[in-house]
C-alpha cells in the first residue's frame, strides 16, 4: 500500500479527465460525493476539533494553481487560428490539436500559476476562442 505522501503525489499528478474518472468511481463504489468540486470524505471528529460540529470554519485558502479550459461555442471561421494557438501552447500535433479544439471543453494548461493562466487565456481569446480559468484541484 502506498504511503500517504506517495498517494498524495499520485493524486496531484492526475489529469482533469483522470480526476473526473476518480470522482465517478468513488461515487459509484463508495457513495462518496464531491463537495465544492472536491472529493470529501466525512470522518468522525472530536468535539471542538476543526471540522467538528460547532467549530469555527477554517479560512479558505486562496488558490495558487489554475487550469485553463477551452470552452465550446467559438466562431467556426476562427477554428484554424485556435488550433494553431493550441498547438503552440501544448506542443500537440495537428490532428491532436484539432481533436482538442473540436472536443471542447478541454483543459489546455493545468496546474499553472495565475499569471501563466492569464497569458494563455489572452492568447486563446485573441485567436477567437472562448476560455475560462478555474482553480486547480
Amino acid at each position: 500500500m502506498p504511503s500517504i505522501a506517495e498517494l498524495g503525489d499520485m493524486l496531484a499528478k492526475l489529469t482533469l479527465a483522470e480526476a473526473v474518472e476518480l470522482k465517478n468511481y468513488l461515487k459509484e463504489k463508495y457513495q462518496i460525493e464531491p463537495a465544492g468540486g472536491r472529493v470529501v470524505v466525512a470522518a468522525p471528529t472530536a468535539p471542538g476539533a476543526p471540522g467538528a460540529p460547532g467549530a469555527a470554519p477554517a479560512a479558505a485558502a486562496e488558490p495558487t494553481e489554475f487550469n485553463v479550459i477551452l470552452e465550446p461555442g467559438f466562431d467556426a471561421a476562427k477554428k484554424v487560428g485556435i488550433i494553431k494557438v493550441v498547438r503552440e501552447l501544448t506542443g500537440q500535433g495537428l490532428a491532436e490539436a484539432k481533436a482538442t479544439v473540436e472536443g471542447a471543453p478541454k483543459a489546455i494548461k493545468e496546474n499553472v500559476d495565475k499569471k501563466t493562466a492569464e497569458e494563455v487565456k489572452k492568447k486563446l481569446e485573441e485567436a477567437g476562442a472562448k476560455v475560462t480559468i478555474k482553480p486547480a484541484g
